[in-house]
């Protein structure tokens, strides 16, 4: 459990310090945001802030996940790196897409081709991969048997696993991008499910059925749960110091470097410890905020109307006459309870299976 709380406790440091240092160069480099002339207006005042923060919290749970293992004399595990892998990989397309609309002046970034080609090569990076370095017990990182708060079904396969597993990075990264639009929602958001998922890695781990005295009918079988609990512990940390610089008004953004890793992050985790449709309990606000756009989409081509005054939605109710700092709270009251009700849901699972 000490490998845990390193790991919160050196994200947490070093986002508390190393982003205002990123923040500094950037400006120095004249990297600011783009805001768009038909959003909300009290927006253009954000107009040259500095972006790619992404880059701050990504560094910092590379290294807290490095040191906590060099610190605690523990190997890192599959699972935990390629949640890692996830993440950075994710990250870099952002990145990409970032400094072409930044550096080279491009409004639009990466074509949309070649960004998702770059999501499609990284998550099917993970996917394959994930269902490699099978254990003594012969668990692999991810499983390809649906999951809600354990495996559940038939076997799908792999190769329908890894378009599965397409569907949820996709889902969630592109879930983070469209929340990643008031200062410290999506930061904020995103620290509330990473908990949660720290608490189920520890849950996981002490309920395995790896260990002989938790072994029973409702045992977890997930083949590196603490060590997912590092992962999800350090990108908590490191959400944490970087939502000081980030919420409003925010001295940065994490641009698509940052939305985008995250998602990655979120779906990585939730494949890995075999919670994948419970994410999107979890996740609940990020799905929200997803549909809302969808709606509107496709309510404009069907009929000529528009359901919300702008999408994605809180920037609807911005237009209405919410403050931005109302909306970022009341979204996160969102965001908490629906963690709540997916870590009952989790609780339930066990308890319902013993």
């Amino acid at each position: 459990m000490k490998q845990i709380l390193f790991s919160g406790m050196i994200g947490l440091f070093l986002t508390l310090i190393g982003t205002p240092l990123l923040i500094k160069l950037l400006a120095r480099k004249g990297y600011g945001q783009f805001i768009r002339d038909d959003g909300p207006r009290d927006h253009h005042s954000k107009r040259g802030t500095p972006t790619m923060g992404g880059i701050a919290f990504i560094l910092a749970t590379l290294i807290a996940y490095a040191l906590t293992k060099v610190i605690t004399s523990s190997n890192p595990t599959f699972s935990g790196v390629l949640v890692l892998f996830l993440m950075a990989g994710m990250g870099l397309v952002g990145f990409l897409d970032d400094y072409i609309k930044i550096v080279k002046q491009r409004s639009l970034g990466l074509r949309a081709k070649a960004k998702m080609a770059g999501q499609l090569i990284v998550g099917i990076a993970f996917a394959v991969l994930s269902l490699q370095f099978a254990d003594m017990r012969g668990q692999t990182p991810a499983s390809d048997r649906l999951s809600f708060t354990q495996d559940f079904g038939w076997q799908i396969g792999p190769v329908l696993f890894v378009i599965w597993a397409l569907f949820m990075i996709l889902a969630m990264s592109n879930g983070v991008n469209l929340t990643d639009g008031l200062d410290g929602l999506a930061t904020g958001a995103s620290v509330m499910v990473f908990g949660a998922y720290t608490f189920i890695g520890i849950w996981q781990y002490q309920e395995s059925c790896a260990n002989a005295i938790s072994a029973g009918p409702a045992c977890y079988e997930v083949r590196d749960p603490l060590d997912l609990a590092v992962v999800a512990s350090a990108l908590m940390g490191a959400c944490f110091g970087f939502l000081w610089w980030n919420t409003s008004p925010a001295k940065i953004f994490m641009g698509d470097t940052g939305s985008l890793a995250l998602g990655g992050a979120l779906a990585g985790l939730a494949i890995c410890s075999r919670t994948e449709l419970l994410m999107a309990v979890l996740g609940g606000l990020f799905v929200l905020i997803t549909m809302s756009v969808v709606i509107q989409v496709g309510s404009f081509r069907l009929t000529g109307k528009r359901v919300f005054r702008m999408a994605p939605l809180q920037h609807h109710f911005e237009l209405k006459g919410w403050s931005e700092v109302l909306v970022v709270v009341r979204f996160w009251i969102i965001q908490g309870m629906c963690v709540i009700v997916g870590l009952g849901l989790f609780y339930g699972g066990w308890q319902a299976a013993k």
